[in-house]
């Protein structure tokens, strides 16, 4: 009963300090900054609507809450992800985990994006009025730290530290004179790109009643930056999630059935809250088929996947795939490998 009231006290001041931050000043102006960082990473957490704050027990959990290393029941895991995205534009992933028992588990990760290339151009006093300036390729990329424990077999916390860099390349910018014909006009590039670091907190919280489980996390609280006048946030957003086994309430499933069925919620700092739910079917712990619907996106919505998992002597094979309706736009592809021993 003590831990209990430790983990609902743990959970009490997620809710209380995201409440705080999200009503100091903070105003929907509809403009954040490191969009990447809010890429959804794991096709297993994709395939099911997005749902990955409390359903995620290896590495890639720390993508979506770090308090999901306190369930990873093995020594090491590895995980390996790739999304083919909208209009060629990639990203992938890694995260490593090291059970070190009592003490927590510890995980590294590097999130990398793939813009492709862009053809620059400046404004020029010719017939044109322009003249071209190569091409150049946008780069952004975060590496994180993590650490989570469970404390009982109920609770669970986690805390990650991230870098997260941004580098959109040069840009041609006057320095004196205001326009192309002005003889005065004196012009030089400059370099935007930027570094910053932001901490992600969760918790989770197991019922052990019918698999449900409760989650919340706080992700990207960082200080607002600037490339040049305008300060703009991270994508701060926080987010709660409940998950459970809804044929456990039939008598013949009364020690677990294979489905279990979730619902999150996201709180964005710029946009309306969001919503996701989602489904996910094992047959024999080998295949596992997932379905679901991500809410209040503007192009996202239904998603569906499914897991190959595989015993190989003392380690556990998982390879997984997501695909993402995207509207107007051309679906999106998630393929992820995972080892865990």
């Amino acid at each position: 009963m003590k831990w209990c009231k430790l983990a609902f006290l743990a959970i009490s001041i997620v809710f209380i300090l995201a409440a705080t931050i999200c009503s100091q000043g903070i105003v929907k102006k509809g403009q954040v900054g490191f969009r990447f960082l809010e890429n959804p990473i794991s096709a297993e957490a994709i395939g099911r609507g997005g749902l990955g704050l409390v359903t995620l027990q290896n590495s890639n959990t720390v993508f979506w809450n770090p308090a999901g290393l306190g369930w990873i029941e093995s020594k090491f895991d590895l995980a390996l992800n790739y999304t083919k995205g909208i209009a060629e534009i990639n990203h992938s992933s890694i995260a490593g985990a090291i059970n070190l028992g009592w003490l927590g588990v510890v995980a590294i990760d590097a999130l990398f994006m793939d813009y492709g290339d862009f053809y620059g151009t400046r404004r020029a006093d010719n017939e044109q009025g322009f003249v071209e300036t190569g091409t150049f390729s946008p780069q952004s990329f975060a590496i994180g730290f993590s650490y989570g424990q469970r404390v009982t077999n109920r609770f669970s916390y986690g805390v990650r530290i991230k870098l997260a860099n941004q580098d959109l390349n040069n840009a041609w910018i006057a320095t004196e004179g205001d326009d192309v014909d002005d003889p005065a006009l004196s012009i030089e590039q400059k370099a935007y790109q930027l570094t910053e670091p932001a901490i992600d907190i969760g918790a989770i919280y197991d019922f052990l009643f019918q698999r449900i489980r409760f989650g919340a996390a706080i992700q990207n609280f960082s200080r607002e930056i600037k490339f040049e006048d305008e300060k703009f946030p991270l994508p701060f957003a926080v987010s709660f999630s409940l998950t459970l086994d809804p044929l456990a309430f039939l008598n013949q499933f009364k020690d677990g059935s294979p489905l279990i069925i979730g619902f999150e919620t996201r709180h964005p700092r710029d946009f309306k809250e969001k919503f996701k739910f989602g489904a996910e079917y094992n047959l024999k712990d080998m295949l596992i088929l997932r379905s679901g619907y991500m809410g209040n996106y503007d192009e996202r919505g239904l998603t569906f996947g499914f897991g190959f998992y595989q015993n190989l002597q003392n380690s556990r094979l998982r390879i997984d795939y997501a695909f993402q309706d995207f509207g107007v736009f051309n679906s999106v592809h998630t393929f992820s490998f995972g080892i865990s021993y």
